[in-house]
This record gives structure tokens, C-alpha cells and sequence, in this order.
């Protein structure tokens, strides 16, 4: 009997939020229009505090004013001149770092880079901490005479300290993660968390006993060629509830479109006329974590297929990339796979998409990494000892992928090594390969 999970309502904005976290633009450019909105309202509590002081005729206290001011703006000079230089050096070292650690793992990671929040916090504070330091050095007035001063930088001054104090602090979260980068370790468990996180959001319904109705329509993708990113859930939902259909989406999420190939099936009784479908379709570059639940289980096959060959010949990589890979499918075992359907206020399925079922999750995340451990006994006793897991945990009509998978590697070993005790070692199952 199948088992439904509670229902996650789609979030109009999902998309959009997911598209805009896998740029590096949007972050600072958002972070130097408030830093020039933050910079008027310094200036204008200037204005406020110097007016205040000349209607109480407390002159002495404009000329302390200025002193201070004036000592501060050799501060402020000294950042302005340093702050573009000094990101132009952090981040080349930081694009050095990301290159390597694609090189030792795969190029999927940069993306890890570009959608983490201290990279994009820290470029974004740095950026507006250089444009402050311009912008609040345009308020000093040259003027001697306290009588004839309007404004004091001296707010805006101590904003531009506390925005390079903050520089400071970001710098050190900042390299301490790039450092991370370079390590298997915290990659490898990053792709983990955000695949479990693809998981949790993701409203697994199964498709069995699930009849759709006749259907009636096709609608092809007119757009530019390129990987389906995602689709707009809310947005396909509201159009089938409004045209009281339901829409089928053909290719899975990850899959390479053309212009002319079918994208949504329409099921009713009658073909109505959609509107608003064509920008509910996303397609980009390249795969991303929003909706692709098999993406995280490539990347980490990637990495343990580049450990394994042998121009790096690093196992204890590919073993933890096994790790991963083992408790990523423990948690779908028993899971509905297959088809998500999503539904409307009413509780009435208006949208199904196609996701990846046990036996695709079972080969994408095994298969290579199988045809490759029959040489290496540290991973076919690993392999070995996560099926034996995997099956304790799968349902029974979940096992032939699992029992496969086991066949095909001892008999591989049995082919590959001739020796009876080596051929035994490797086919003796260990979680940690050779602990």
C-alpha cells in the first residue's frame, strides 16, 4: 500500500527565489542600491544634527564636530583607495581555489560557490563598503567657518567604519568556506544536503491506482533549447484549475529540449485554449537542485568516477561519495516514486511530473561506480556493504534493482581477480572499504 507524505503547497515565487540564487549579480546589486539609500539617510541626520547645533548657537560644538570629521576622512580615504584592490586580489585567490577544486572534483561544484550566501554576502558588503567610502567623502565641505557648515560626515563615517569592521568578520566566513571548497568532505556532504533538501520539498505522490483522463492535447516547447531547470508548479496549477484539465509534464526535470518537442500533455474531456504556459517552462544551461531530485546522485557519481580513474586513483574519495550515496537512497526506499502530483485548493490533481522511480535512482547512483570497483577492492567491499544495507531497508518489490546490482559486481570481481583470497577480500562487504 502506498504511503502519501503531507502535502507541500507550491510557492508562487519558488522559481524565481531558485533562479536568482544561482546568479552572483543580484545579491550585490541589491546590496549598493540600499547602501546608497542607507547613505541619504546618514547624510540627512547630518544636516539635522549641524542645523540643531547652529539654531542653539552652539558653534564650539561644530568646531569639535569638524575635527573629528576631518580626522575620520583620512580613515575613509585610506579604505576607499585600499577596498577595490583588496577584493580584486581576495576573489582572484578565491577563483583559483574554485578551479582547482573543480579540477580534483567535478565543474557541477562550482555552482556550490556561486549559490552560497557568505561568497555572495561578502562580495556584496565589500562592494558597498567601496561605494560608501566614495560617496560619504563627496560630504565633506571645505568650508573653515562653522557658521558656514551645513553638513558633518560624521554619522556616515562611523557607518563606513562599522561596514568595514563587518568586512572584516566576512572576510574570515568568507576564505574559511572557500577553504572548505578544496576539501571532499564538506563537498561532497553540501551536495547531500541540498539532494535530502530537493527531497523534503518535493510532494512525492504515487501514481498507483491514479487514473488521468483521455487526452486531448500536446503543447510543444517554443522556447530556447536547453536543460529543464524546473517549472513553474503554481503557475501550471492555476491554468488547469482555471481550464478545469489536467496537465502531464513529458520530460522529466534535467532533460535536453528542443524547440518542437512535446512538453505538457493535456488530459480532459475537451482541448481547451492555455494561456500563460510558455514562461511556466524553465530551460537553462545547465541542471540545477530545484526540482531535479537525480541531480544530486550525479554530481556525487561524478566525483567518485573522476576518483577512481586512474590519473587520480583516490578511493577513500569515491567511499565517502558512496556514503552519501547509500543514505540518499535509504531515505527514498520506501518512498511513492514515479510521479508527484500536485493538487489544487480543492485537493484535486491538476499537475503530474515525472520523476526518477527506485530502479533510475538505484543505476544513476551505483552503476558507474559498480563497473568501476571490480578492481578495487576498498570500493566493491563499500558497494557491497551499502546493498546489503539498502537491502534490509528497500520493500521486497524494491530488491531486483538492489540484487542486481550485487550480481553484476561479484561477477565482475570473480572476472577480474584471479586469486581466491584476494577475489574473498573484495567480496567481503565493509562500510568503511578497508576500515
Amino acid at each position: 500500500m502506498s504511503r502519501e507524505h503531507p502535502r507541500r503547497r507550491p510557492r508562487a515565487l519558488s522559481p524565481l527565489r531558485e533562479h536568482l540564487r544561482d546568479t552572483f549579480w543580484f545579491a550585490p546589486t541589491v546590496a549598493l542600491v540600499l547602501v546608497f539609500v542607507l547613505w541619504v539617510l546618514a547624510d540627512e541626520i547630518d544636516a539635522w544634527i549641524v542645523d540643531s547645533l547652529r539654531r542653539e548657537g552652539d558653534y564650539a560644538d561644530i568646531r569639535a564636530l569638524v575635527g573629528i570629521a576631518e580626522d575620520a576622512k583620512t580613515i575613509i580615504t585610506t579604505i576607499s583607495a585600499a577596498m577595490m584592490t583588496f577584493i580584486g586580489v581576495v576573489f582572484s585567490i578565491s577563483l583559483v581555489a574554485v578551479q582547482m577544486a573543480a579540477g580534483n572534483f567535478t565543474p557541477r561544484i562550482v555552482r556550490i560557490f556561486i549559490r552560497s550566501r557568505i561568497s555572495k554576502l561578502t562580495f556584496a558588503v565589500f562592494l558597498a563598503t567601496f561605494l560608501l567610502s566614495l560617496l560619504v567623502l563627496t560630504s565633506y565641505e571645505t568650508e573653515a567657518d562653522p557658521r558656514d557648515v551645513t553638513a558633518v560626515p560624521l554619522v556616515q563615517s562611523a557607518l563606513t567604519l562599522a561596514m568595514v569592521g563587518l568586512s572584516v568578520v566576512l572576510f574570515i566566513a568568507y576564505v574559511t568556506q572557500t577553504l572548505q571548497l578544496m576539501k571532499v568532505g564538506p563537498v561532497v556532504e553540501r551536495i547531500t544536503k541540498e539532494s535530502f533538501g530537493v527531497l523534503v520539498k518535493m510532494p512525492l505522490y504515487g501514481a498507483d491506482g491514479a487514473s488521468l483522463p483521455d487526452e486531448v492535447a500536446r503543447l510543444d516547447h517554443q522556447g530556447r533549447a536547453g536543460v529543464l531547470r524546473d517549472v513553474h508548479i503554481a503557475r501550471l496549477v492555476r491554468v488547469a484549475r482555471r481550464n478545469d484539465v489536467v496537465l502531464r509534464l513529458i520530460p522529466r526535470i534535467g532533460d535536453y529540449l528542443v524547440p518542437g518537442m512535446p512538453v505538457l500533455a493535456v488530459h480532459g474531456r475537451r482541448a481547451p485554449v492555455l494561456t500563460g504556459i510558455r514562461h511556466a517552462v524553465s530551460v537553462g544551461a545547465e541542471r540545477t537542485f530545484h526540482q531535479d531530485l537525480g541531480f544530486g546522485l550525479r554530481q556525487l557519481s561524478d566525483i567518485a568516477l573522476r576518483a577512481l580513474s586512474p590519473a587520480v586513483n583516490d578511493p577513500t574519495t569515491a567511499v565517502q561519495c558512496v556514503d552519501r550515496i547509500v543514505a540518499f537512497l535509504a531515505a527514498v526506499a520506501d518512498r511513492p516514486l514515479g510521479a508527484v502530483h500536485h493538487r489544487d485548493g480543492r485537493g484535486r490533481v491538476r499537475l503530474v511530473q515525472n520523476v526518477p522511480d527506485w530502479a533510475h535512482l538505484v543505476d544513476l547512483g551505483l552503476a558507474e561506480i559498480r563497473g568501476s570497483a571490480a578492481g578495487n577492492p576498498q570500493i566493491s567491499r563499500r558497494v557491497l556493504a551499502g546493498l546489503d544495507d539498502l537491502l534490509l531497508l528497500a520493500p521486497p518489490d524494491r530488491r531486483e534493482p538492489l540484487l542486481r546490482h550485487r550480481t553484476l559486481l561479484v561477477q565482475a570481481v570473480e572476472r577480474t581477480v584471479p586469486d581466491a583470497a584476494d577475489r574473498g577480500f573484495a567480496l567481503e562487504p565493509d562500510r568503511q572499504g578497508i576500515g
